[in-house]
């Protein structure tokens, strides 16, 4: 007898392990998908693997027949046997259940789970035979076809629809269903290769020759790194092997797709969440099918089905993006490392302000580093923080005197502007004028904000939207202030001080919408807009030449969290969002508003002072007790009912008390989220692999309970406010 034994679609603990099926009747094989009786319920599972049984007596489940297999979904193995083994590997690194990992490597298409939507199909034309009694026209329109090879219906039936449908009730032609194919880029004339500077030269020297596997590039931004990476995947495609260029967020991924598809037109693969589940799917096809030697794409395209992988770049390799926020909670630089050890490739770090952890590895050796530290263009914009406990507060006061000044001169010098202020809305709350309540989500205890665009409170953790209340429900006063602002007021204020101004609006609002990342950011390269407000994700990576002044909002505003990388995140923000100014052979100007301009982090973004922010982060760091001097694992359980969480959380952390390897923290409760209520646990220790194995037997335990709190384990988390 065949045994198969399957991985079940259900990603929860109690569930974590395979089960045995019958598979003596069906071509079942590790990597595919089937149809199996769980429970009563079909569901699809997962093959781990399956083995010929000889004893009648290892085929029964609990005294009884297995049962069978009673569907298989897939003619091939959906994943390559070194991403399944990424798959376990992935599911002992982050404690998470296997499956979740083989759903997180797959498109939506392609995801073991019951309610799989169709993949789209067509239907294709295939020459069969010669026919001894055809007309001169059918014998023309079959010989097409032969030279054609399959082709379309559409096309097809364009040579004669009574003629084709002739033919194939000949059996002269068949039709046959096929999946349809991403179309391959047509043949275009490649850019030429910039030629590297010396500096740049330097570095692709150091990266080559380097006997390091991971190689952290640290470059001033406008130090030309990306010229450096497509100079290293030409290389590498010269090799015969395949190239993965990772981008933290949809909003970087149109300007690096541009330049990597105008070097290596037809050979390019893009992937981000931006793409409908089909486009998804034609562009996993594309790289499993060998169509495509370049990938571009965020966190996810780790998981492209590569076969002979020749380098991995993490541009912004710093930025928490890469971190997946929910099950299996994975960093995409864990997993890039590990493919590059199975593929024997080298792994690029890039950025301007490398995460704490990375520079900290570079210094000791552990990866390689190399350095870019000065700007193409030899000049880094001239960066002034005002304070704005000292700005008048006769208009707004959301632009201090200094940056309106500087504005009004671009606009007058026909350059451009970017407005940075990484909070999306009009206001961040809404609150009694009366009473000082302060209008929370119900669902999540946290304040609802103002959306004047659409008149409506929303709430930016589980995006619930409300009418604008007219009555406070605490005091029946009709009487609201919406304090503070977000980029929605932020530009209307810009355009109330600058009517002649064209601006456009880049926040989580105005982007929600397919392909608006890219529409947006082709406009304002045009110079169709002469002001660019946005959040954060216009920090990073745009290299727009016009543009001569960037205004930093609000920069500190970041350090008021109480989260241990608040103040690094903050860095990062200031000197990532001023590097987008000054690019070309025009200087740059920054304009840095902040209510605590003296604070370390202020001080050294405007310096563009990377290494002066991280000796003394460090120390603050090692006092501390904190990553990268310590790791961390965070235990956060959930659950509609209010007591349940707690309840959980403490006999875990009692459990875990039964040994001094390691701190244990907490139990804290954290606010509603989405009508769930929680509690963390955290984990502190030097020693990551030994409080891995403890937590894991204090799992096996945990996951028999009944009743317990649904529990999300964040090994290394980024965030911890």
């Amino acid at each position: 007898m065949r045994v198969a034994k399957v991985w079940i679609e259900h990603p929860v603990l109690q569930l974590d392990q395979v089960y045995s099926y019958d598979a003596l009747q069906l071509p079942a094989e590790k990597g595919k998908r089937v149809i199996v009786d769980f429970n009563g319920r079909q569901i699809v599972g997962f093959v781990d693997e399956v083995a010929e049984v000889e004893d009648p007596a290892k085929t029964l489940a609990k005294g009884r027949p297995l049962k069978p297999i009673l569907a298989v979904l897939d003619e091939n193995a959906l994943i390559t046997p070194e991403l399944f083994d990424l798959a376990k590997w992935m599911a002992k690194d982050t404690l998470s259940p296997v499956i979740s990992c083989f759903q997180a490597m797959l498109p939506s298409k392609l995801k073991p789970k019951s309610s799989n939507q169709k993949i789209k199909m067509e239907q294709i034309a295939v020459y069969v035979a010669d026919h001894p009694h055809l007309t001169p026209r059918q014998k023309e329109v079959l010989d097409w076809l032969k030279q054609q090879g399959p082709t379309g219906l559409s096309l097809w039936r364009k040579q004669s629809p009574a003629i084709t449908r002739t033919l194939e009730k000949l059996d002269c032609v068949r039709l046959d269903s096929r999946t349809v194919k991403a179309s391959v880029p047509q043949a275009a004339q490649a850019e030429a290769f910039l030629p590297l500077n010396a500096d740049q030269q330097r570095v692709v020297h150091e990266i080559e020759t380097s006997s390091k596997a991971v190689m952290l590039l640290h470059g001033v931004t406008g130090s030309g790194k990306t010229e450096v990476y497509l100079h290293l995947a030409r290389q590498v495609l010269n090799q015969g092997k395949q190239v993965l260029i990772l981008v933290p967020e949809i909003s970087l991924t149109p300007q690096m797709v541009a330049r990597v598809k105008g070097r290596f037109p037809t050979e390019v693969a893009i992937y981000h969440s931006a793409l409908n589940n089909q486009q998804k799917y034609e562009q996993y096809c594309r790289v499993f099918e060998k169509q495509a030697s370049i990938v571009v794409g965020t966190r996810s395209a780790v998981f492209m089905p590569f076969d002979h992988l020749g380098l991995i770049i993490l541009d912004e390799e710093h930025d928490s993006s890469y971190k997946q926020d929910s099950l299996p909670q994975y960093h995409c630089r864990d997993i890039a490392i590990h493919r590059a050890q199975y593929f024997g490739c080298k792994v690029i770090l890039g950025s301007a302000t490398p995460s704490l952890e990375s520079y900290a590895r570079a210094l000791k050796g552990v990866y390689g580093l190399t350095e870019l530290k000065e700007r193409v263009n030899r000049q880094l914009p001239v960066c002034t923080v005002v304070d704005m406990k000292n700005q008048s507060r006769s208009q707004s006061g959301i632009l201090s005197d200094e940056l309106k000044q500087k504005i009004a001169e671009r606009l007058d010098r026909k350059e451009q502007v970017i407005l940075l202020l990484n909070r999306r809305g009009y206001s961040p709350l809404i609150k009694c004028g009366q009473c000082g309540e302060t209008l929370q989500c119900p669902h999540c205890d946290v304040a609802l904000s103002y959306h004047k665009s659409i008149n409506k409170m929303k709430c930016h953790l589980c995006g619930s939207e409300y009418p604008l209340i007219t009555v406070c429900p605490k005091c029946g006063s009709r009487t609201f202030a919406a304090p503070g602002y977000g980029t929605q007021k932020l530009e209307e204020e810009a355009a109330r001080l600058f009517p002649q101004a064209r601006i456009l609006r880049m926040d989580a609002d105005t982007t929600s919408r397919k392909l608006a990342h890219q529409t947006l950011l082709e406009q304002f390269g045009r110079h169709e807009a002469d002001i660019l407000v946005g959040t954060q994700m216009i920090a990073k990576g745009l290299d727009y030449p016009q543009v001569t002044l960037v205004g930093i909002l609000n920069a500190d505003a970041g350090t008021a969290r109480p989260d241990f990388r608040s103040v690094e995140m903050t860095f990062d923000l200031i000197m990532q969002a001023a590097g987008r100014s000054g690019r070309s052979s025009t200087p740059g100007e920054v304009i840095i508003q902040a209510f605590d301009p003296n604070h370390f982090a202020v001080a050294a973004g405007s310096r563009q002072d990377y290494s002066g922010f991280f000796y003394q982060e460090m120390q603050y760091r090692h006092l501390g007790g904190y990553p990268p001097y310590t790791y961390l694992i965070a235990l956060t359980f959930s659950d509609s009912h209010p007591e349940r969480p707690k309840q959980s959380a403490q006999w875990f952390a009692q459990a875990l008390r039964q040994t001094d390897a390691f701190k244990v923290l907490g139990p804290s409760d954290l606010f509603k989220l989405q009508d769930r209520y929680r509690s963390r646990l955290v984990l502190k220790s030097k020693n990551l692999d030994q409080m891995k194995a403890v937590l894991s037997q204090v799992l096996e335990e945990y996951r028999s309970q009944r009743a317990q709190a649904h529990l999300s384990i964040d090994v290394n988390p980024l965030i911890l406010d």
